[in-house]
């Protein structure tokens, strides 16, 4: 007997003690938590790589930096300083009359560093559409002087010898001056350039240059006064003042983002009452041909848009929706929220229904005073796909809005930018500002109604 006991104690299952088990779960749920973490940061750190491209100069570069003046807090100061001098004020900046610029430079060289050739050149404030509407330049009332010269030795960056080369700082004055009683027009932008003989390298400057230019010999400042705000947003600001229909003089961004609200609100409505009813009936009614329906349903999920596009347009031609907001609106296709709905409609109690009937409620009643309240996480989930699905298509408000541009949606307007800005001016810092813009919303909206895609109060009924 002992022995059998002893053969029973040796071969059953040894119990894990009370605090080896605690710490196997802690560390289950910090590992979880790191991994949750990691995602978190990959997917946050695209939309900031992406915000941060957006306000650079040269979005393209390579390798990507992570410091550059706009999100530099000395260039900020630089740029605030600069701005109050020329008159338009330390936020957005600008070019005023009566303003009295005072701007520095410092290069170095081997032996004898040369003045350089300093200039406000000829230039549009951007490009693409801006060369059009652009009248006004900064070079036709700037006045520049070079007003010090500061010599001094500096160390050679190759072999590290002190007071080896030679270095100068110069500083100039650029002014707008005016007759007495006379006016003059606002610039928004003061460009400045320096040329120096081969071999000169600049050190340093009151801001930040733009760019280097004729193989280095000639540093260009797209805008020396830009203000704290137009350096950092200056591709935003541009987004908002350059694209514009030169037909009417409108801004077209706003236009564009209203259209996208409008198709998307549009849609909403639509595709969520469509889409409630038909699940209601599909999930609740019983009905002759009820299974074939459902199929097609399903099967109409398969077939892409651009199958029937040819059909859709002819039909919103003839009855006058082109280039109309409600064109694009009534082209939906709700299949898969027709599904969400009955999936939830079939898991929902149907003693709170019967309740509702006993105490004499019409279906109709039912439906719109006890479904629907408890409804709200499917609802909720329904109007975001709809609203996102309206905010990125392309197809239809491409094939729908082809004039004029005010009425077209915030994806075909990029699309025209990139062909325009980027594809044809290399100018990809404005397009991204653009795409940049046109996520927020979405963002925005997501962040607000996220909760109730994830919350539910069906099971307190039941209780």
């Amino acid at each position: 007997m002992t022995a059998v006991a002893t053969n029973v104690a040796a071969t059953a299952p040894r119990l894990m003690p009370l605090a080896v088990l605690r710490r196997r779960q802690i560390a289950a749920l910090g590992w979880t938590w790191v991994f949750m973490l990691a995602l978190g940061i990959m997917f946050l750190g695209t939309f900031v790589i992406a915000f941060l491209a957006s306000l650079k100069n040269d979005p393209l570069e390579s390798p990507f930096r992570f410091m550059f003046p706009q999100v530099s807090p000395s260039a900020w100061v630089a740029a605030a300083d600069l701005g109050a001098q020329a008159g338009g004020g330390a936020i957005w900046g600008g070019f005023t009359p009566d303003a009295d610029v005072t701007f520095t430079v410092t290069y170095a060289a081997a032996d004898t560093v040369a003045d350089p050739e300093a200039e406000v050149p000829r230039r549009v404030p951007g490009s693409g559409v801006a060369a059009a509407i652009t009248t006004e330049f900064a070079s036709d009332h700037a006045n520049v002087d070079q007003i010090s010269r500061q010599d001094f030795r500096v160390a050679d960056p190759k072999t590290g010898m002190t007071d080896a080369c030679a270095a100068a700082t110069f500083t100039y004055r650029i002014t707008y001056p005016l007759t007495p009683g006379a006016s003059g027009p606002d610039i928004r932008t003061l460009p400045f350039t320096a040329t120096v003989p081969p071999r000169q390298l600049l050190l340093d400057a009151s801001l930040p240059v733009t760019q280097m230019e004729r193989r280095g010999r000639t540093a260009s400042w797209d805008n020396i006064a830009p203000g704290a705000l137009g350096l950092i947003f200056d591709n935003y600001r541009r987004l908002i003042n350059e694209v514009v229909d030169l037909s009417s003089g409108k801004h077209l961004l706003g236009y564009w983002m209203l259209t996208s609200f409008l198709v998307g609100v549009g849609r909403v409505v639509l595709i969520v009452s469509l889409a409630t009813l038909a699940g209601c009936a599909l999930a609740r009614m019983k009905f002759k041909g009820q299974g074939v329906v459902f199929g097609l349903v399903i099967f109409s999920m398969t077939i892409p848009a651009q199958v029937t596009f040819i059909s859709n347009y002819l039909v919103i031609r003839d009855i006058g929706l082109l280039n109309t907001v409600w064109g694009v609106i009534i082209v939906v296709t709700f299949s898969a929220h027709v599904l969400l709905m009955k999936q939830f409609f079939e898991g929902f109690p149907r003693d709170l229904e019967e309740a509702a009937t006993i105490d004499g409620a019409s279906k109709l009643h039912t439906l719109w005073s006890i479904v629907l309240p408890n409804a709200r996480p499917a609802l909720m989930t329904n109007a975001i796909m709809a609203f996102q699905g309206a905010r990125n298509d392309f197809f239809w408000p491409f094939i729908l809005i082809t004039s004029p541009p005010q009425n077209m949606t915030i994806q075909v307007g990029l699309s025209g930018l990139r062909q325009q800005y980027g594809a044809g001016e290399g100018d990809w810092g404005l397009v991204l500002a653009g795409a940049f813009m046109s996520i927020v919303p979405m963002v925005i909206m997501f962040i607000i109604f996220q909760r109730y895609i994830v919350t539910t109060n069906v099971t307190e009924g039941i209780k």
